[in-house]
């Protein structure tokens, strides 16, 4: 099962791609609603966040990221800080800003950016703590789906390039 959903995930990289984010953002938003312990999970909210990472973010990051990679190849340190720097300046405060006012037009609210207004600030600094620490690959669901899939892999790796 494991070696067919990633072998899926390879052969059709894009719709996993968006199918993952879609997923992700979706359980997220449960998640979070969860964790606020609401008397009743808005479902409506859950779908807008879906179809907004449906829709935009995960088609975006898809080919973004392919983008960074064809322009600037490579794992050497330069080249890293490129694709960080392009990626936290230009790609974060636009996917933010799509999601903030992509969900506020779904739910009919008559200023789509008051949330942005109220939200984007606060997430973008969160955003640059955490993503230039978490980002790696090319930004597909294989790597994804192969870095959950593989933990034991993962620690040999580290315990090889402890002992070297």
């Amino acid at each position: 099962m494991r070696k067919s959903l990633f072998k899926r995930a390879k052969v059709l990289p894009w719709i996993s791609n968006v199918t993952l984010y879609g997923c992700l953002f979706a359980g997220g938003d449960f998640v979070h609603q969860c964790i606020a312990q609401r008397d009743e999970m808005d479902w409506r909210h859950t779908r807008n966040v879906a179809i907004v990472a449906l829709s935009f973010q995960g088609n975006f990051n898809y080919f973004w990221l392919r983008a960074l990679e064809h322009r600037f190849p490579g794992r050497s340190a330069s080249m890293i800080f490129r694709k960080l720097l392009l990626d936290q300046t230009f790609a974060s405060p636009l996917a933010t800003s799509v999601f903030y006012t992509g969900v506020s037009f779904l739910e009919g609210k008559e200023d789509i950016f008051a949330d942005w207004r109220e939200k984007f600030f606060n997430t973008y600094k969160t955003g640059l703590m955490y993503w230039p620490f978490m980002q790696s690959g090319d930004g597909t669901a294989a790597v994804a789906f192969a870095w959950v899939m593989a933990p034991k892999k993962r620690l040999l790796h580290r315990s090889t390039d402890e002992e070297k």
